[in-house]
This record gives structure tokens, sequence and C-alpha cells, in this order.
């Protein structure tokens, strides 16, 4: 059963990254390919109707976490104290930035938002990147399963204390930036048309060299940091089927750039997406939060609820998820298509 959470919860996460991720690379690219306030408001208006449901998908996680591994929740969320309450000042700029730059007409206040939307978003991207990181490097767990980490400490991923950022988790950050920009890009080309539609695919086609090489830098620094990593693959083989599923999504968004694909770029984007949090949690099982010293690990087996609580915990699961499949299947049909510059004139 605590596999079986494992799985779901790596699922759920995934999912966030997926969907959400694609508002955060929009608004990364906010500013830039949107030159005026009709272009402006073109691509809120691609992500309004989606952009608070996709992100119901980061409170489920965390909800989902509390039940089934209460002691990595109560771990991660302590000794994460600050990155966390960065990323909740970031989740509210963001929020607030879409809903009230049209509240007043005057292009001060828009562009002050627009701008905050643009910060919001670009650093929302950047922390979660790093969070990421620091999970996959280890954290300074003792025994009792408690630690902290100040943001930076002398910006090496090694050692007794690190800090939140050192140059691997701003690699990552990097990597997850450029991931979720090139993602929102191609969601972007795909519900516009005309000159946002333009500068929207040259962002994501000019990116797409960078991305792949931070995407190998970043392979090459997790497997030297955490050799073990090996051992997971090499162990299970069948798992190499998640790497190879990100590389393929790079191969094909380079190509599908190439041909002018929005659909196919857009696909790959989310490949890649998918391949790499997949190989992340699989080199991770069964940690689910490693310690830098190891004995002190978190894992599935050590941190899980008790079974009936797992057991309980999966009925109402099945249940809201049903529920959230219907919510997000009659939303994204009722919103399909492109944008258009008409709609666009009003609401965001």
């Amino acid at each position: 059963m605590p596999t079986l959470w494992f799985i779901l919860l790596a699922f759920m996460l995934s999912m966030y990254v997926l969907l959400d991720g694609f508002d955060l690379g929009a608004g990364a690219i906010h500013l830039f390919a949107a030159k005026n306030e009709q272009e402006r408001r073109t691509i809120l208006r691609a992500i309004g109707p989606v952009w608070d449901g996709n992100e119901v998908w980061l409170i489920a996680t965390g909800g989902t976490l509390f039940f089934t591994f209460p002691l990595l929740y109560a771990s991660s969320f302590s000794g994460f104290y600050l990155p966390l309450f960065v990323v909740l000042w970031l989740l509210m700029i963001r929020g607030v930035s879409i809903e009230l730059r049209s509240h007043i007409k005057n292009p001060i206040w828009a562009s002050f938002w627009d701008g905050t939307f643009f910060i919001g978003s670009a650093l929302l991207a950047l922390v979660f990147g790093a969070a990421l990181a620091n999970v996959m490097r280890g954290v300074p767990l003792d025994a009792n399963g408690s630690f902290f980490e100040p943001l930076w400490t002398n910006f090496s991923p090694s050692g007794p204390n690190p800090g939140v950022l050192d140059w691997y988790t701003i690699l990552i950050g990097l990597l997850a930036l450029v991931l979720l920009t090139v993602h929102g890009a191609n969601y972007i080309v795909v519900k516009t048309t005309g000159a946002v539609n333009r500068r929207a695919r040259r962002i994501a086609r000019s990116l797409w060299l960078p991305l792949v090489i931070l995407t190998a830098g970043g392979t090459i620094a997790t497997f030297s940091l955490r050799p073990s990593l090996f051992d997971s693959f090499n162990n299970r083989p069948w798992g190499y089927i998640f790497p190879l599923l990100s590389v393929g999504g790079l191969l094909m968004l380079g190509y599908g750039h190439s041909k002018g694909w929005e659909l196919g770029a857009f696909a790959a984007s989310a490949a890649t997406i998918l391949g790499l949090m997949a190989s992340t949690a699989f080199g991770l099982y069964p940690d689910v939060l490693p310690a830098a010293n190891k004995a002190n690990s978190l894992t599935i087996d050590n941190a899980s609820a008790s079974h009936y609580a797992l057991v309980v915990g999966l009925v109402w699961w099945l249940i809201a998820m049903v529920l959230a499949a219907i919510y997000f299947t009659i939303t994204y049909r009722l919103f399909r298509g492109k944008v258009r510059q008409d709609e666009a004139a009003g609401g965001y």
C-alpha cells in the first residue's frame, strides 16, 4: 500500500507540474510575447479559465501527503519553512496579479500587475525546480526526522549543512524555468493566433537548445551527486523507459518546432516533463526524503501512515479523482480552441 501511494503522489505532483506548468510558462513569456494591452489580455484569456483549477493539484498533493506520509509532511514543511513561505507569497502575488489588473482602467495599474505576474510566474518555476533539487540532493535530517535549511550557506551541495540554494539547486531551478517557459510558450501557440502566436513560437524555438544543454547538465550533476540512482535503474531496467520518454520528448520538441506543429510541440514538452518527473520518482524510490546521512532517510516504510488509514484514504481519493476528471474534462472542452481577439477585449 505505501508503494501505491508513492506512485499516486508522484502522479499528482506530475499533473500539477504539467498543468500549472504552462500557466507559469505563460506568465514567464507574458512581457515578451505580448506588446500591447490587447495582446496581454489575449495571453491572460488563454489561461484564465483554467489556471486556478490547475493549482488545485498542488493543494490536493499537500493534503494527500498529510494523511499518507505524515512524518514526511511534518519534516518537509518544518525544514523547508523559509522556501515554503516564499512559494506562498509568490502564489498569492501571481493570483492577485491576474485578478486585479483589469479592475482599474489605467495603463500604469495594468503594467504594474503585468510585471508582478511575470515575476511571480518566473520565480515560482525557479523555486519549484530548486525545491525538487533539494530532495534529490538530500537534506540534513537527524535521527528524529527533523532538519532546517537556511536559504544558503556556502553554495556547495555536499557537506553536513547545505542550504536551500547552491550551484546544483540553482542549476535545476534554471532547468525548470526554461522547461516550463517552453511548455507555456507552446500552450500559448496552441491557444492564440497572429503576432502573439508568432512571438510565442519564436520564444519556444529559441529556448530549445538551452533546454537540451540544461537537461544534459542537470542529469549529469544529479547522477554525480547521487550515484545510488544508478542502482535504482540497473536493478529495475524497465525504469529506463522514463528517461527515454524525456529524451524522445526533447527530440520531438525540436522537430515539432521545425515543422510548425502546434499540438505536436505542446505534446512533446508535456512528454519531456512527465519523463523527467517519472525518472525522478523512480530514482528516489523507496526514499521519500533522502538524508545526507542515508541512515536517517525517510522511506515509504518509516514515513507512511497506518495500513487502515491508507486503505480508507484510497477510497476517498478515488472518488475525488473521478470528480476532478469530470471537472477538468468539462472545463477544457468548454474553452477548447483559439482565443479570439474580440474575447480578449474584456475580462482580464
